[in-house]
């Protein structure tokens, strides 16, 4: 199955602008009053929860910690991954503040409810300073065993390549570009997949011969391709997530930023594949330079009877 109804979030506590991911990250912009940033998250974070509840999503939440300090922790998707064969998988991480997010307590509370086979660390890559972060780096078809990835600072090919000789992938890999030539951070703010439908700013990758490759691939695994522009990329309008909710109806979840972005054709299009929800979460995405998607790891582990 390409979309589960079981994710994991993680509430903040000390949310804010990450100095160590700045760099890489043109997403990321300070808010001049960093001392609000945490409180209005936090109510951001809160009501993006209860819409995800409220259209039947299943959201295991776990609460930060203040020590140590993980501005980032928002967004776990980075740092793991949970699969159908009941493996984990650990992520190594680009700024050594992120790489404090992963917690062996988070995984041994979902242990109460799914079955866990194996975990399988990739965090040893960080000694070679090799990363691939994820879900973020990669976008998954769970279905067909593909896994797309714009290469980056944060995005390593042969790390990419070891995770998809482990996990069962077809890797496929590009250059991603955003509007001023800047290299893309993370391959989920540029497309998404569903179960029947893709969501690409084809035109942030430069090389001809590799946007051919990735819109075939896209096609031919019978998904609607709904392009979308550097404007539209710019307010995360990539960075959609399809989920299910407990009556296994499909679901697109994004910010509302996103959703304001799309044009009446594009809603048209989603609305034939999902419900389409989004929250506001603007605050988060402005500090972050992420959205939606990056902050929902989906459990597909296997659920306990």
């Amino acid at each position: 199955m390409q979309s589960t109804s079981n994710i994991l979030m993680i509430r903040p506590v000390s949310f804010g602008f990450n100095e160590q991911t700045a760099a890489s990250n043109a997403f990321q912009n300070r808010d001049t009053d960093q001392q609000t940033v945490q409180e209005k998250a936090l109510a951001e974070f809160d009501s993006f929860v209860r819409i995800l509840k409220d259209n039947g999503v299943n959201v295991t939440v776990v609460d930060d910690t203040l020590h140590p300090h993980t501005p980032d922790s928002i967004f776990p998707n980075n740092w793991v991954s949970f699969h159908t064969d009941g493996s984990v998988f650990l992520y190594p991480m680009q700024a050594e503040n992120r790489r404090l997010e992963r917690r062996e307590d988070i995984i041994s509370k979902l242990e109460d409810n799914f079955s866990v086979a194996h975990v399988i660390d990739l965090s040893r890559f960080e000694a070679e300073h090799k990363f691939l972060e994820g879900t973020g780096s990669m976008v998954l078809d769970r279905e067909n065993k593909i896994a797309y990835a714009c290469l980056s600072p944060r995005t390593d090919k042969e790390t990419l390549n070891f995770f998809c000789e482990q996990a069962g992938y077809k890797p496929i890999s590009f250059e991603a570009i955003d509007a001023q030539g800047k290299a893309i951070y993370h391959t989920n703010v540029l497309m998404c997949v569903g179960s029947q439908f893709a969501v690409i700013c084809a035109d942030s990758i430069p090389n001809p011969h590799e946007r051919v490759v990735v819109l075939e691939s896209l096609r031919s695994t019978q998904k609607e391709v709904v392009t979308i522009t550097f404007d539209q990329m710019n307010h995360f309008a990539g960075n959609m997530l399809e989920l299910k909710n407990k009556d296994g109806e499909n679901l697109i979840v994004m910010s509302r930023s996103a959703h304001k972005t799309l044009t009446a054709y594009q809603q048209t299009a989603l609305e034939k594949y999902g419900k389409l929800i989004y929250a506001n979460i603007n605050t988060i995405e402005t500090n972050g330079g992420g959205s939606a998607r990056c902050m929902i790891a989906e459990v597909h582990l296997p659920e306990l009877k």
